[in-house]
């Protein structure tokens, strides 16, 4: 008749029975004497599991300290660079240093920064 159902509950059956051989297993080897074996199997299959957590955890607090998202100086285009880095403005390719938490003109020595002024005409005739 329905023989699908049947199916999936032989797969449960058989999943539980294998767990119920490896508790079997290793209440066998805690009680010989091998629980020095058991407890390191279970250390190991800890840090296997908080391992990717700690990991992720840290690169989130790495990111946070040290990714810095600001405008650049020259156009205003706001995008993101790590800190204590020389990276490119995507926008106008101005070389930039991140330094402090924003971005600044990375210029050779002895390079001198005009700002221009715009005069109207009326204030040259008077």
């Amino acid at each position: 008749m329905n023989q699908g159902n049947s199916k999936i509950f032989q797969l449960t059956m058989s999943n539980i029975g294998n767990w119920l051989i490896f508790l079997a297993v290793i209440w066998l080897l805690g009680s010989v004497g091998f629980g020095w074996l058991v407890n390191s199997i279970l250390i190991l299959f800890g840090f296997i599991l908080i391992t990717p957590i700690v990991v992720f955890l840290g690169l989130r607090w790495w990111l946070n300290r040290n990714l810095i998202m600001d405008k650049c100086p020259i156009c205003s285009y706001e995008f993101t660079a790590l800190n204590q880095t020389q990276c490119q403005c995507p926008s106008c390719g101005e070389p930039l240093k991140v330094e402090g938490g924003h971005f600044n003109r990375l210029t050779p020595p002895g390079t001198i920064d005009v700002s221009a002024v715009e005069i109207n005409e009326q204030q040259i005739e008077e």
